[in-house]
């Protein structure tokens, strides 16, 4: 137990002394701060970020952060920069350094080279008075009493509040840029995050099997159509039009019902009034609409033409749900 304790307390510890350090971070913005973003925004360039060590690593977290917000941005190692990768930066890109101390040799070396093709230089640093500092149009404070760690020299604290102006920067940066939900898709097309934002009962219907009866239809050939088509459900179509539903349900309450089931046709067991969605309807929507009524499946519609089924288990295999 006293060793589950120790363990535990120096997770809380490490944990409220970055979380102290964040909550310092919002003192340090100012107008250098706003500056920085309106500079990116009206820049016709990329955004080149750098950094050596652990700040590197930061560095390629936030340039992802940014491409994924719609602002264009790559990722350049201080080290390689000074040894032929200098040709990333292009005439209009607008250039982050990263450094906590700000006074590394490699960044001393990549600074003046920057500055000598005239693009502008973003600063984020824990010493705003360094080499960084200093030779920047720019600096985003980053200065953190001490590290987790303790010896107060493993980036820890450092690197969580480079981490969280990154994000401060994208969020600023999406906001102005007028950064919907749409774009978001647009650049997050694969996965259960993209499909969410994009995928429409459109897409899914157009993949399943579209069981379809009339109303006179015999319940034997209805309980046949719900089989093959494999979505435990039938449409009851009337000239073009949806007048009812035939579910698993359905069947089983009629089974309960009759002591025989010669003569019956599908209007006879049929549900009225069946939920339905348009065809455009996001899929994340189509599957509230189900939770909502606590069904599984939904017909899906195009005015008043029946297109087919969208069904939970449709929702659960695109990873919606």
């Amino acid at each position: 137990m006293s060793n589950t304790k120790a363990i535990l307390d120096l997770a809380k510890k490490t944990i409220k002394t970055e979380s102290e350090a964040i909550q310092n971070l919002s003192t340090f913005l100012n107008a250098d701060f706003a500056n920085a973003v309106s500079c990116i925004i009206s820049s016709k360039g990329r955004v080149v970020i750098s950094g050596i060590g652990k700040s590197a690593i930061i560095a390629s977290k936030i340039v992802a952060t940014l491409n994924s917000t719609g602002t264009p941005a790559i990722f350049m190692h201080a080290a390689d920069a000074i040894h032929g990768d200098l040709g990333t930066i292009q005439e209009n890109d607008v250039v982050i350094c990263i450094s906590k101390s700000g006074n590394t040799p490699e960044i001393k070396m990549l600074v003046p080279l920057i500055k000598r093709g005239k693009n502008k230089l973003i600063a984020m640093t824990g010493n705003i008075d360094s080499f960084l500092g200093q030779q920047s149009d720019f600096i985003l404070n980053t200065y953190v009493e001490k590290e987790a760690c303790p010896n107060n020299l493993a980036p820890t604290t450092s690197t969580t509040a480079q981490l969280v102006m990154g994000d401060a920067l994208a969020i600023c940066l999406l906001e102005l840029k007028g950064f919907s939900s749409n774009d978001f898709a647009m650049y997050h097309p694969g996965g259960a995050l993209g499909k969410r934002l994009y995928l429409r009962v459109g897409d899914i219907v157009a993949n399943n099997q579209k069981p379809e009866v009339s109303p006179e239809t015999d319940i034997k050939q209805v309980i046949v159509e719900i089989s093959q088509k494999m979505l435990g459900v039938t449409a009851v179509v009337d000239n073009d039009e949806i007048i009812g539903v035939v579910t698993d349900g359905d069947i089983r309450r009629m089974l309960n019902k009759y002591d025989s089931i010669n003569g019956l046709t599908a209007k006879d067991i049929m549900s009225q009034n069946p939920k339905t969605v348009e065809t455009e309807t996001l899929a994340v929507t189509a599957l509230e609409l189900m939770q909502e009524k606590g069904i599984s499946q939904l017909l899906a519609v195009e005015g008043k033409n029946y297109k087919g089924i969208v069904h939970l288990h449709n929702l659960i295999n695109e990873g919606i749900l």
